[in-house]
């Protein structure tokens, strides 16, 4: 119609997203978005692919696709475009996605976030792990930034996975015998014993976005992946042992767990062996002879001591080292636990953490 004035698209500035798979190469992702749909889309990067014509497949396939497509639906989108003919090395469909979801902002990386980092507080066990929860859904919220915490202890205790057995996990006499305090978090895993400086403990509170697109066994690595260099810097070479251990070629000296909250934040945290006595471990502690044999623990043995015994470093110097990795590789800034959060904490110990309903969540 004459003087009619065609609509014009609604384009937002392109996009452009990296990803470097976890042992292989670089992925990018440079894009537009035109009413809500993929457009001018290019995939590049360090990979290998045969055929070359492969790629204009793959761009192909993300070309119109939604913005608000999942990773999933973008992986799948890729591998129904290519056919059986097609190597792919160095790289995967789902690593494409994750680039694409970066480009979008839908998936983060580290240097997206500004992180804070809250030194060693003493404080009761109860208190820990009722932080774990309050942080981690604070930094979903937004009324947190990403935070790395770690953990002192008041006094001896057991914290027991979100999935054990009470009465299969914790000897009642040994408790009492050595007043030990026995406490249940929120993620899944293992029991722990500890005693004020026998072990290296933090939690990595973040938004899920960091590790979107990456399996769960893929998400530790990734997010420990400082660890291990603050590591090698005290002269340990290890290495994650999947599921969630971190291993070294004397053995295990430490274990992650997860938990992912509905408001998109997420938890990890991780604990490490410093110098524990073994003795009163297995007192308070059912632990069996197939858990004693992967711990490396003997009868004749008397502590666990890995990370004392092959770092040759005080507990305080290992925790500099670890922290000033992390300040320097993401530029975090320390901050404390402020005081809404600290009352949050105390209002959960008394309605969940500190209660005998939660500790025998599973009897």
């Amino acid at each position: 119609m004459e003087g009619s004035v065609e609509p014009m698209d609604e384009e937002r500035i392109p996009g452009h997203g990296e990803y470097k798979v976890l042992g292989g190469k670089l992925v990018v992702a440079d894009l537009a978005v035109r009413n809500g749909r993929l457009a001018d889309v290019s995939i590049s990067g360090d990979f290998f692919l045969e055929p070359d014509e492969a790629l204009a497949d793959i761009n192909t396939a993300l070309e119109g696709l939604s913005e608000d497509s999942s990773h999933a639906v973008l992986a799948e989108s890729i591998r129904n475009a290519l056919d059986a003919t097609v190597v792919m090395f160095g790289f995967s469909p789902e690593a494409i996605a994750t680039a694409v979801r970066r480009a979008l902002a839908r998936a983060t990386t580290w240097s997206d976030h500004e992180w804070e980092i809250i030194p060693p507080t003493p404080m009761s066990t109860h208190m820990h792990v009722a932080l774990d929860e309050v942080l981690a859904e604070a930094v979903g919220n937004g009324s947190r930034k990403p935070t790395l915490r770690f953990w002192e202890w008041e006094a001896p205790s057991v914290v027991i996975g979100g999935f054990q057995s009470l009465q299969n996990e914790v000897d009642p006499e040994g408790v009492r015998r050595h007043g030990v305090t026995v406490v249940r978090r929120v993620t899944g895993g293992g029991a722990m014993f500890m005693e004020h400086g026998n072990a290296i403990t933090y939690s990595l509170y973040l938004p899920q976005s960091l590790v979107d697109g990456l399996s769960f066994e893929d998400s530790y690595s990734f997010l420990d992946d400082w660890v291990m260099e603050a590591l090698k810097a005290t002269g340990i070479k290890a290495w994650y042992q999947p599921l969630n251990d971190i291993a070294t070629d004397q053995g295990k000296i430490g274990g992650a767990a997860q938990k992912r909250f509905g408001n998109g934040g997420m938890l990890h945290h991780v604990t490490m062996s410093y110098d524990i006595d073994a003795d009163k471990m297995t007192d308070v502690l059912r632990i069996g002879k197939e858990k004693l044999s992967g711990k490396g623990i003997s009868s004749a043995k008397k502590r666990v001591d890995p990370l004392r015994r092959q770092t040759g470093l005080s507990r305080e110097a290992i925790l500099d080292i670890m922290m000033s990795t992390f300040v320097s590789r993401y530029n975090a800034t320390v901050t404390g636990i402020n005081p809404e959060e600290q009352a949050e904490a105390a209002s959960r110990v008394d309605s969940k953490f500190g209660t005998q309903a939660w500790l025998n969540r599973v009897p």
